[in-house]
């Protein structure tokens, strides 16, 4: 059976969840009209920074990126590919929040697989996925002045750890783990792309001046 392997899949998502991610960044860089090295600068940040502060706290050395430049190389070559694409051709509406859900889908799972592979607390598993696969937005966003997404009443970093923990369920259960990936990846992207479509958002805490 393709994808056997559990070092394939992890590797396979996380190639996946880089180019999307690069995307994402250069999308999000070309809105706000940077120059080839910003938006090359902005992908990177985006699609290797929650894996980078991940490994930093798992102390995993050398960081992946670093210890594979396909990553790096696959980042410049999706977000010059995007420059190019949006050129000649308008990106269809929504595409910023579709792509980030499934980046966010793909390096959600592939950080809980290797939280989870480090041999951490289930609560710490989820930490780590969530960590993985919303950090890099939060840099972007960051850098783009822009208030992350995370930050917003959007269903964003719920959305990630609802895949984790559906992740470590099905785990849980002996269902095999490519399977397992799979529907972690379904839920993040089908919650968000819910929370894009219906507009739907979680409560806000708020306080009035008098109080």
């Amino acid at each position: 059976m393709l994808f056997q392997n559990l070092d394939s899949v992890l590797y396979l998502f996380d190639l996946l969840g880089v180019a999307v991610f690069a995307i994402r960044g250069a999308l999000s860089a070309g809105r706000k009209g940077l120059d080839l090295l910003g938006v090359i600068v902005i992908s990177i940040v985006t699609s290797i920074g929650g894996g980078t502060i991940r490994d930093v706290l798992l102390g995993h050395h050398p960081i992946f990126w670093i210890k594979d430049p396909t990553y790096v190389l696959i980042i410049i070559i999706a977000s010059v590919f995007t420059l190019f694409y949006v050129r000649f051709n308008k990106p269809p509406f929504n595409a910023l929040l579709i792509a980030d859900a499934i980046g966010l889908a793909f390096f959600t799972i592939t950080g809980t697989q290797i939280a989870e592979s480090a041999g951490l607390h289930p609560i710490l598993i989820i930490i780590m996925g969530t960590i993985t696969g919303t950090a890099g937005g939060v840099l972007r966003d960051v850098l783009s002045a822009e208030i992350p997404l995370i930050l917003k009443r959007d269903i964003y970093a719920t959305a990630a750890i609802s895949g984790s923990i559906v992740y470590l369920l099905a785990e849980f259960v002996d269902i095999p783990n490519l399977y397992s990936a799979l529907l972690g990846i379904i839920t993040v992207v089908i919650l968000r792309a819910l929370a894009i479509i219906w507009g739907i958002r979680l409560p806000v805490f708020k306080l009035s001046d008098d109080n």
